[in-house]
């Protein structure tokens, strides 16, 4: 679709009160720089305007979003606006809120848009109000990976996928999700290759200095999060493991103070945690584990036996599984170059 930017291709971002500015002002510069910004460093004569961006609101009125960053949009929902890009930033929205019913007018907009051909892109907690469409339903979707438990709670419909930092919902490519905070860097890059062509996003990209997140969102996912929960047993084995993790028998021991019968807690803490107390148990290892990788020199062989692994190879299939990389490779992408 083309406009009074001859040639440029409509986009609209989605501004609420709860929008990040980063993650708004971010991918507004960078498609605005598309088609000029390389070019004009390089002193190309071919300058050209690529993406026509604007921001659509519930209200026209001016707000300020998260942090108090100012908005003022240029459209609002009543107007109605045509575009076959329409993109979800990042939301600030902590991992038990509930946005149900908060912007019903906006909601049912951008469903409309998608049945008259638009297609919709969320970066990171964007995916939360595009779940809130119901369009996700039956889909895979991600989102940062610190709302998979509000996913698993709230929209139980998405297949939810913590790890990667962008998914394709539909065949057509007409709803994709991205990951964490900066991964609208990797929805950016998409969108320019996709509407303009490969080399302009490789171009934007090495302007920017983006970069896409090949590795996904497993080494940077806290695998233990405390969920809100009533079950008392449960609680006290957490706060146990916790301590314990160290223990090559601290399952076992755990259990036997619980006082509870063994598939009996098993059953509720699955129920309370969404994990198996297994899963808890390898889960606060490898984190133990990732901590010592990130702050000192230890080998690798000396960390898994400190987390209660004899078995080095089980240790690094284990972390690899866990965090998408090798201990090795982990060490090396989180570790300050200066110690």
């Amino acid at each position: 679709m083309t406009n009074s930017v001859k040639g440029a291709t409509d986009v609209l971002i989605v501004a609420v009160a709860e929008t990040a500015g980063s993650s708004l002002y971010g991918m507004l510069d960078v498609l605005l720089a598309a088609g000029n910004v390389w070019q004009t460093l390089v002193r190309e004569l071919s300058v050209q305007t690529l993406f026509r961006v604007r921001i659509v609101a519930p209200e026209r009125d001016a707000f300020t979003c998260g942090n108090g960053i100012p908005v003022i949009p240029d459209c609002s929902v009543a107007d109605d606006p045509i575009a076959p890009i329409i993109i979800l930033p990042e939301i600030w929205l902590a991992p038990d809120e509930d946005i149900h019913g908060r912007y019903p007018e906006l909601t049912e907009w951008i469903r409309r848009k998608y049945r008259e051909g638009s297609s919709l892109y969320s970066a990171c907690s964007g995916a939360v109000m595009l779940a809130e469409t119901g369009l996700l339903d039956g889909c895979e979707a991600t989102s940062h990976w610190g709302y998979q438990d509000l996913f698993r709670k709230q929209y139980p419909n998405v297949r939810f996928h913590p790890e990667p930092n962008i998914i394709f919902a539909d065949a057509e490519g007409r709803i994709v999700t991205a990951g964490g905070t900066t991964s609208w860097h990797d929805l950016a890059i998409h969108i320019i290759s996709r509407y303009a062509s490969p080399g302009e996003a490789l171009r934007i990209a090495k302007v920017y200095l983006l970069k896409w997140h090949s590795e996904g969102q497993l080494p940077y996912a806290m695998l233990v999060r405390r969920n809100p929960h009533t079950d008392a047993a449960v609680r006290a084995c957490e706060k146990r493991l916790g301590e314990q993790l160290r223990e090559p028998d601290a399952l076992k021991r755990v259990v036997e103070l619980s006082g509870v019968p063994e598939r009996t807690l098993k059953r509720r803490f699955k129920a309370a945690t969404g994990v198996t107390l297994i899963e808890y148990v390898q889960n606060l290892r490898i984190e133990e584990a990732k901590r010592l990788l990130e702050t000192g020199h230890m080998p690798v062989e000396e960390i898994s036996v400190a987390v209660s692994y004899d078995d080095t190879s089980f240790f690094r299939r284990l972390f690899k599984r866990s965090t998408g990389l090798s201990p090795s490779q982990y060490r090396r992408m989180f570790q300050p170059t200066n110690i």
